[in-house]
């Protein structure tokens, strides 16, 4: 999915040395939980799908390497349109898209045309470039899932771009439907190529209390998809995101009735990144790089972003870039 607001925000993620900080992440002493309310953002167009964004956060930018969390839908595409994002670029980064119900057509400049279906994990690579577009199929009628991004880490940020397709097998753990899209939690497993240690699991309960192990060196975060859960003591409804210091050893969850959520974590990423609209990089001048790539792009020349799919009638413009350098903001 892409970043469709028209003057995206800068976003400096800052941290330690990879290996001090999940040292550090796994002596610390945990901190109070913190919920992260999300702020809705329209897709673009008159009937805009609305999606409700947890992540980048001022307060919270990162959980791990997770650097970008949408929550849609439910949604009657009737009224909404549906997803309808034509081409654009990434760089930098990974896309994990989930979905709950509904179908979205998937394209990339790899030459990748594949379905997202729900409960299955589709994982496209940007590494060094890559440009794809998302549109619901003609058949969905309601459309609820989320879009998830994985910052990259500075040795494998220019990997050559790719796609996986994973549908893991849903487990039941003391009457709790778990799905791991990515790493592993409770001792199930994905194969999935992540490039720092991931969670990513999708957890389904009838009610009452819920309790896991998790990696203390892990920072999580627990997205609401549906129902009131009480996270470690703090209330979080649909859309809510609460997020998990490292230093904890297990996750607990109190679940007023039918709750379903992602829990997602990761050691902290540690280091010192840009986002800015579709692009992760390191500083304005690349950053900058990657705009003009993709307007060349655009207009038919060679790029770091591959060939577009013959099926492909239109792009998504780049916005303007800020006035102001992009740097550090402390």
């Amino acid at each position: 999915m892409s970043n469709l607001d028209a003057r995206p925000d800068e976003t400096d993620l800052a941290g330690l040395d990879p290996a001090v900080a999940a040292r550090e992440a796994c002596d610390a002493t945990p901190e109070p939980p913190e919920l992260v309310e999300p702020r809705e953002v329209p897709l673009g167009g008159p009937r805009a799908m609305t999606v409700r964004r947890t992540l980048p956060h001022r307060r919270r930018p990162l959980v791990g390497a997770w650097c970008f969390v949408d929550h849609y839908g439910p949604d009657d595409v009737a009224g909404t349109g549906g997803m309808r994002v034509a081409g654009h670029p990434h760089t930098g980064l990974q896309t994990a898209s989930w979905l709950f119900r509904g179908e979205i057509e998937h394209r990339d400049t790899t030459g990748v045309h594949a379905t997202v279906r729900p409960g299955e994990l589709n994982l496209m690579t940007a590494g060094s470039g890559i440009a794809h577009s998302e549109f619901s199929t003609a058949d969905t009628s309601v459309l609820h899932g989320v879009q998830l991004w994985i910052a990259l880490p500075d040795r494998s940020r220019f990997t050559a771009p790719g796609f996986e397709h994973y549908a893991p097998e849903a487990v039941d753990v003391d009457g709790v439907r778990v799905l791991v899209f990515l790493g592993s939690f409770l001792g199930h497993g994905s194969p999935v190529t992540t490039h720092t240690p991931l969670l990513g699991a999708e957890v389904a309960s009838d009610g009452g209390r819920f309790s896991a192990p998790i990696d203390p060196a892990f920072e999580h975060g627990v997205l609401v998809d549906q129902g009131t859960a009480s996270i470690e003591g703090t209330t979080a409804r649909p859309g809510d995101l609460v997020y998990l210091s490292p230093g904890r050893a297990r996750l607990a969850v109190d679940c007023e009735g039918p709750v379903r959520m992602l829990v997602l974590g990761g050691t902290p990423l540690g280091e010192r990144i840009v986002m800015w609209w579709n692009f992760i990089g390191r500083t304005h001048d690349e950053i900058a790089e990657y705009r003009a790539q993709w307007q060349h792009a655009r207009a038919g020349q060679a790029s770091r972003f591959g060939d577009f799919p013959d099926a492909w009638t239109e792009t998504l413009p780049a916005p303007a870039l800020p006035n102001a350098r992009l740097t550090p903001r402390g």
